[in-house]
């Protein structure tokens, strides 16, 4: 990444990139079980109630700092894909805007990050993210069966992106042990 990239990033007033998922982590962080559903719903709007009910069904990985680290990389530019996808696909609700589908392709991308999900696909999962789509998330946001397809597209994409970057640390590791073999052969080979 480049100095301009990493100074935007390291100035919280300048990092827009960032800010979309900033409320939903810092309103998960250190709660659990089922008050999270009302802590996070009150403090992060509409994914932070989702994600919230989903941790005090399923609990683990929903109730813990790794989803609110997997909230915090939801940036702008995903919200921009989600966007397009939305306004470009032939099944949208034409009664509602991206605004009503924003929780459901939030909720698919931070569920991708969930470890316990790792290449799983997404009917294995579903069950797990049906559990935080409750009835009052239903009536602002259209019935799960309505946005199902959005939570899917938006699992499937960050899915593959987590397990593109899983196959880059895991070749960066090889390379590394390669050489780190390479050079201890050859300081035997001195001696």
């Amino acid at each position: 990444m480049d100095d301009m990239h990493n100074d935007r990033r390291d100035n919280p007033d300048t990092d827009h990139s960032r800010h979309t998922g900033h409320a939903v982590g810092e309103a998960v962080t250190g709660v659990s079980g089922v008050i999270v559903g009302a802590a996070v719903g009150s403090l992060a709007g509409p994914i932070g109630t989702v994600v919230g009910g989903i941790a005090g069904a399923v609990g683990g990985w929903w109730a813990g700092r790794a989803v609110a680290d997997a909230a915090e990389e939801y940036t702008l530019d995903d919200e921009a894909v989600y966007r397009n996808h939305y306004d470009n696909s032939p099944v949208r609700l034409a009664d509602r805007k991206f605004d009503a589908a924003r929780p459901a392709f939030r909720l698919g991308h931070i569920a991708a990050r969930n470890p316990d999900y790792r290449g799983r696909p997404f009917v294995d999962v579903e069950s797990d993210l049906r559990k935080g789509w409750d009835s009052s998330t239903s009536k602002l946001y259209g019935e799960w069966d309505s946005v199902r397809g959005y939570v899917n597209d938006a699992y499937d994409r960050k899915m593959s992106m987590v397990e593109h970057e899983r196959l880059r640390e895991d070749a960066s590791n090889a390379a590394d042990e390669d050489t780190r073999r390479l050079n201890a052969n050859a300081d035997v080979n001195l001696y």
